[in-house]
Parts: C-alpha cells; structure tokens; sequence
C-alpha cells in the first residue's frame, strides 16, 4: 500500500473528510476536526503518520524499528510516522482504523459520526 491508497482508505471511514490545511499536495483525513492520518513522501510509497496510545506506539516502533519513528512536530509519544514500504497492507489498515478510533473516542459523543449499523 502506498500513501495515496492509505490516504482513499482513511477517507472512506464515517465522517471521514480531506483537509489541505498547508497546501494542494499535502492533503491529510479528519474525522471531526481533528488530524488521523497524515500521509507524507516524495517518490515511492512514501510514508504516513498516525496516532495511537502511547504503549501501543512504543509497542509498533519495537515490532517495526525499520518502518516506525517519531513523528516532526508531533507529540513522540502519540504520534508515529510509519514508512510503507514493505509493510504489509493489513497492517496499515490496522494502524489506519486504530488511529481513527482513537480520534473518534477523543471528540465530543454529539459530534462522533454514527457507523451504518448505529443508523438502523
């Protein structure tokens, strides 16, 4: 998975939404009004970051020390910026949706974006 892929498969999650906060080419996803998934890179995969607990962040830099590092600009400890090349695909997907979680479980219950089943 590049970071393009990465980036269509954070948008296509509840109340998921583009934002290009620092230009055209740097667009990011947002639930609510707050940041999930940076992708970031030149040529190639590139990479993205990510926000998590700070157990499971030290957790993922441990279990992938090639691909996860700190984050620029970013609190070390929440926020991991993971290079995409040669990790599997299921893999981003799972640090895609626990970031999203996460996000979603920080912002007010009124502005949680409701899933398909929480509609029925």
């Amino acid at each position: 998975m590049d970071r393009h892929a990465a980036l269509a498969y954070a948008l296509a999650k509840p109340g998921a939404w583009p934002d290009s906060p620092w230009g055209e080419d740097h667009d990011v996803a947002k639930v609510g009004d707050k940041f999930f998934l940076f992708p970031s890179g030149g040529d190639g995969p590139g990479s993205i970051i990510i926000k998590n607990t700070a157990t499971a962040i030290e957790e993922l830099k441990a279990r992938y020390p090639e691909h996860a590092g700190p984050a620029p600009y970013l609190n070390k400890s929440l926020w991991a910026r993971v290079l995409l090349e040669g990790l599997p695909d299921d893999e981003v997907r799972e640090l895609i949706d626990d970031s999203y979680e996460i996000v979603v479980q920080s912002l007010p219950k009124s502005r949680r974006p409701q899933t398909p089943e929480q509609r029925a």
